[in-house]
């Protein structure tokens, strides 16, 4: 028998995240260069950590933020603040002062754990630092009273259509999504990841980390560079990596290497991709050199992975594939996805006016993209609904333009925006970052354009870039094309 999806979503978030992800064990759970922890060392390092958090005064609820780089001292960090029961704010590390300040004086932690670069930026803001060189450890103390409902993090938006706010993600948000990704992408303690994400995100915590430790397999922590990522994962067979997961930006860079160093990387189990679309192109040119295309998947920070291509099956260019266990999926007005279930958060942080403007009176939350679900129940994602061109007052949107202009061999990468006009009230205007392989020549590809594509769909204008602007999670940050 189907299990309930009521049921199905409450066992998925079952438990607290200390009690999940700090189980007992003389397994290798995260690695770093020469340096690896065991679940042991990882559970008594937390625990140690969670001490020294409450020797200084916090107290479950309150909130810490993390201001630092990747490491594995970020990684104990994060898990002594859960440990004890407080609330980890999730900082971008490559946020300046004012960027910083924003969440910061928005969130109000009890402190800031920041590393060397960092912690100046914190202490002009008047707000207590915990170097993270220097977290203080004690005495484990007793395991906190914490229930799924229990705020586990605070994740800022990307803030591509305004300024960022805070989800609040509880620790049955964060078990769901990390239960679901070990059932869709066949998860196991044999598993090594290898982790080149930023770690304050929720496709490099919820996914990677969480998921990593719920499986009971490891993580490798490796800088980004292709290099580096195939020397993971074709080292030795009790280390080498399994699975990696990566932005379309990291799989341009990686399949640009293995076009020049061909390696053989057919024992990785699974690749997957998000965070921004994936071209087709690319998930071909992927198939070729990696072995397999990469499991195209889609997420929000609202609520983690929530819908992903199978493991198992077709998997589909353009197309994002089926929802999550426990997440229902469904399209409101204008096609806008609608998302509910265990993983999706509750609301954003001291903004009721928000939270009640992203849900519909059923509870689903309005995820602001634009969705398309074929005969097969897979998703494809069209665009987002601020970014809608209207043009001669007919709707266009980005990324179906996008779509079209991706097969053109001159084209590496696109974005479509719409400018402002007297005439049309926004023009069609597409930014190109050229290929190596062919000529760019701006009528060629407006009529290469008019030929798939009704004319008022069509670019108008073809602005030539050396590259796309970008937030950390590789997504095209549009409002910065047209200033």
């Amino acid at each position: 028998m189907t299990e309930d999806i009521g049921a199905l979503q409450k066992r998925l978030r079952s438990g607290s995240l200390p009690h999940e992800l700090l189980k007992p064990g003389h397994e290798v759970a995260l690695r770093s260069g020469d340096r690896q922890l065991t679940r042991d060392e990882l559970r008594t390092g937390a625990g140690q950590v969670a001490g020294g958090l409450s020797d200084l005064g916090v107290r479950t609820g309150d909130r810490i933020a993390l201001y630092a780089a990747n490491s594995l001292d970020w990684v104990v960090a994060y898990l002594g603040v859960q440990r004890v029961g407080a609330c980890a704010v999730m900082m971008n590390p490559d946020y300046h002062s004012a960027e910083a300040e924003h969440i910061l004086q928005d969130s109000e932690p009890t402190a800031v754990i920041a590393d060397a670069d960092r912690a100046a930026i914190v202490a002009k803001l008047g707000l207590r630092v915990i170097r993270l060189e220097e977290v203080p450890r004690a005495a484990t103390p007793p395991m906190p009273d914490l229930t799924p409902d229990a705020p586990a993090a605070i994740l800022y938006t990307s803030g591509t259509t305004g300024r960022p706010k805070g989800a609040v993600l509880d620790h049955g948000n964060f078990l769901a999504q990390g239960r679901g990704a070990l059932e869709v992408w066949r998860w196991t303690a044999r598993d090594v990841l290898v982790h080149a994400l930023p770690l304050f995100h929720l496709h490099g915590l919820g996914m990677g980390i969480h998921g990593s430790l719920l499986s009971g397999g490891s993580a490798t922590l490796v800088p980004f560079t292709p290099a580096a990522v195939v020397a993971e994962l074709t080292r030795n067979d009790a280390e080498r990596g399994t699975m990696f997961f990566g932005v379309p930006s990291m799989y341009h860079r990686l399949c640009d290497w293995l076009d020049e160093n061909p390696t053989d990387l057919s024992h990785v189990r699974v690749f997957v991709c998000g965070s921004a679309p994936l071209p087709p192109a690319l998930f071909e040119r992927c198939d070729r050199l990696l072995g397999q295309p990469p499991v195209e998947r889609y997420g929000i920070t609202e609520g983690g992975i929530v819908v992903t291509n199978p493991y198992d099956g077709p998997r589909q260019p353009g197309r994002v594939g089926y929802p999550f266990p426990g997440v229902e999926v469904r399209l409101g007005e204008l096609d806008e996805v609608l998302l509910r279930g265990g993983q999706v958060f509750k609301g954003y942080w001291r903004n009721p006016d928000a939270t009640a403007e992203a849900f519909t009176p059923d509870g689903f939350f309005r995820t602001g993209d634009v969705g398309e679900i074929g005969a097969d129940g897979t998703l494809a994602i069209r665009g987002r609904i601020k970014e809608l061109i209207i043009t001669g007052g007919f709707n266009v949107y980005p990324r179906e333009v996008e779509l079209v202009l991706e097969a053109h061999p001159a084209v590496q990468e696109v974005a479509v925006a719409g400018v402002p006009s007297d005439q049309w009230g926004e023009e069609v205007t597409a930014y190109v970052v050229p290929s190596l392989a062919a000529r760019l020549i701006e009528s060629e590809l407006i009529a290469f354009a008019h030929e798939r594509l009704a004319s008022y769909k069509c670019p108008k204008r073809v602005i030539t870039l050396d590259r796309l602007p970008r937030n950390a999670m590789g997504k095209v940050q549009r409002s910065l094309l047209t200033k």
